[in-house]
């Protein structure tokens, strides 16, 4: 008797959230979870064939095996660079007079 995997597949917005919890039999893989989800049902604007996917937050690639429990994460592109978005919010804060990350000089030296 074939043992069932018990996950959930995940797709966050930033206005909300779609969880969908899955019997799948043992063996699974990411992509058949994705199948068996009809996610693009309540999402039909998400591109399932380019989207990254993982588990728990790792990429992973499609066709790894899940373990019972494991959530499969669908992640949207980034908007903005997370680098440069974190320079921006230093250059504005600086703008405004902080001294978040800036490097402290001895006083003889300033």
């Amino acid at each position: 008797m074939s043992r069932e995997l018990f996950v959930e597949v995940c797709y966050a917005l930033p206005d909300r959230q779609t969880r969908i919890e899955l019997r799948l039999p043992e063996g699974a893989t990411l992509q058949q979870a994705l199948d068996a989800s009809a996610i693009q049902q309540q999402h039909p604007e998400l591109d399932l064939a380019h989207a990254k996917v993982g588990v728990f937050g790792k990429l992973k690639p499609r066709d790894t095996v899940l373990a019972d429990h494991d959530r499969v994460e669908i992640y949207r592109p980034l908007i903005v660079d997370p680098k440069a978005a974190r320079q921006r919010r230093v250059d504005k804060s600086r703008k405004a007079g902080s001294v978040e990350g800036r490097k402290w000089l001895p006083k003889d030296s300033r």
